[in-house]
């Protein structure tokens, strides 16, 4: 993975100069001093670093082109609902938002939609349920505690799935945000602190939209520092959800079929979301404002690249 970005622009300024660049020239007498010190094995080595660098960068510019960016909303959530985002953020329909999760270290899952900013620093996904009407009878009865001591016992056997597909493990280790019903929105939500075995934390901000049918399942997947930064932001793509005519809340009827259980339930049942591999896409996230012609790369291609960004590959 490209682990040290300053180190790639170094390396690869570096073979450059090795190369006979003209800008060498500019050059002070004590980088050139250092540079002519460097034995040809070495400027040989810092080359092809460079060379292998440029390469994969490449493959994931492909990788990315592969899928279908749209840039201006509202995005269509299957036939449940339509999600309006600002300007600046792409959105992929449910098939390309599931190829993108697990090439960045994912169970495979069912997904309507995905939302992230084009630097891909964090992103919004939607998954729909159609369990049928969640009754909130419960929505005073929220016991942050047990449901926490719930999920965690949870992770044993989610970890089991995750280590059979060779991706890393994932651990709960508390509440960024405990549980909380709003009850003019029938919107209920809270936000995850995530471990994953290599030490690597993520927040899941999860926000349970119940309609008529079944559960909008959103989910907000960043770095715990940049919780309160993107907040507003996920909040606003949240508030573009709407449900079609006949799928709200509001609109359940009596016969209509009910899925059986509470809020309660919805908390300790969450899937967990990890995104050990982003930061490399958002070292390209200028890929999206400088404009790019679709390549489309073959799957045992993107898949064989990916499969070293997520299993991760010497140092």
């Amino acid at each position: 993975m490209f682990k040290h970005s300053l180190a790639y622009i170094s390396s690869l300024s570096l073979a450059m100069m090795l190369a006979g660049s003209s800008h060498a020239a500019d050059e002070s007498a004590e980088k050139t001093t250092s540079l002519l010190e460097l034995s040809s094995q070495e400027a040989n080595a810092v080359a092809a670093a460079a060379t292998t660098e440029v390469d994969e960068l490449d493959e994931a510019e492909q990788f990315l082109a592969s899928f279908t960016w749209q840039k201006e909303g509202p995005g269509s959530l299957n036939q449940w609902a339509t999600v309006d985002y600002p300007t600046g953020y792409l959105f992929l329909d449910g098939s390309d938002a599931a190829r993108f999760m697990e090439a960045i270290g994912n169970l495979p899952d069912e997904y309507v939609g995905f939302v992230a900013p084009e630097s891909l620093d964090w992103f919004v996904l939607f998954q729909f349920d159609d369990c049928g009407y969640v009754e909130d009878t419960d929505k005073s009865d929220l016991d942050a505690d047990a449901l926490l001591e719930s999920l965690q016992e949870n992770d044993a056997f989610s970890n089991d799935a995750r280590r059979a597909q060779g991706i890393s493990e994932l651990f709960t280790e508390g509440w960024a945000v405990p549980p909380r019903y709003n009850e003019s929105t029938n919107n209920l939500e809270w936000a995850l602190t995530l471990r994953d075995s290599e030490g690597n934390k993520t927040v899941n901000y999860m926000t349970k939209l119940l309609g008529r049918d079944g559960i909008m399942h959103v989910t907000l997947v960043c770095d715990p520092e940049d919780l309160q930064s993107v907040l507003a932001d996920y909040q606003l793509i949240v508030s573009g959800h709407k449900y079609r005519a006949g799928n709200s809340y509001a609109e359940y009827v009596e016969g209509d079929k009910l899925a059986g259980y509470g809020l309660n339930a919805l908390v300790a049942g969450g899937a967990l979301y990890g995104a050990s591999k982003l930061g490399l896409l958002a070292k390209i996230g200028l890929f999206f404002k400088k404009g790019f012609k679709l390549i489309i790369v073959g799957v045992i291609a993107v898949g064989a690249f990916f499969k070293r960004l997520v299993f991760g590959r010497s140092e």
